[in-house]
C-alpha cells in the first residue's frame, strides 16, 4: 500500500492553480472543470484541489524554510505562524537523526493552512 492522493478545498481553481504553481514550482498535472478538479504531482502523490472538498492541513517539505517563507511573504502570502523548531530528532523514527525539524504555516489562496517543513542539521553533526 502507498499514499496516492490528498484532497484540499479550492473554490476558485484558477486562483488555486496560480498559488500552488508558484509554491510547488510546477504547473498542474490536470484540470477538469467541470466538475472542479485540479491536480498537481508532489513527489508521486497527487494533490487534488477540489471545489467543495473539506479543508485539510497539508505539510510540504522545502529545502530552505526561511527563504521559502520570505519568498511567499514578498508575494503577499499571509504567514499564519513564523518558522520555529518543533522537534530535535535524536533518532531516525520521524526524521533524520541529528536534525532539527522546523515548521512554518501559511495561508493558501483558498483560505486553507499549509505547513512548510525543513530539516536542519544540528551543530556538531
Amino acid at each position: 500500500m502507498r499514499f496516492i492522493q490528498v484532497a484540499q478545498s479550492a473554490e476558485d481553481l484558477e486562483r488555486a492553480a496560480a498559488f500552488y504553481s508558484s509554491l510547488l514550482g510546477k504547473e498542474p498535472q490536470a484540470v477538469f472543470d467541470p466538475p472542479g478538479l485540479l491536480f498537481f504531482d508532489v513527489s508521486g502523490v497527487r494533490l487534488l484541489l477540489k471545489k467543495g472538498a473539506p479543508s485539510a492541513l497539508v505539510y510540504l517539505e522545502v529545502a530552505d524554510l526561511h527563504s521559502s517563507v520570505e519568498g511567499l511573504r514578498a508575494k503577499g502570502v499571509r504567514i499564519v505562524k513564523e518558522p520555529h523548531v518543533i522537534y530535535v530528532h535524536e533518532d531516525d523514527r520521524l526524521g533524520p537523526t541529528g536534525s532539527e525539524e522546523w515548521m512554518a504555516f501559511v495561508e493558501d489562496s483558498e483560505g486553507n493552512t499549509v505547513g512548510l517543513v525543513s530539516h536542519v542539521r544540528t551543530s556538531g553533526d
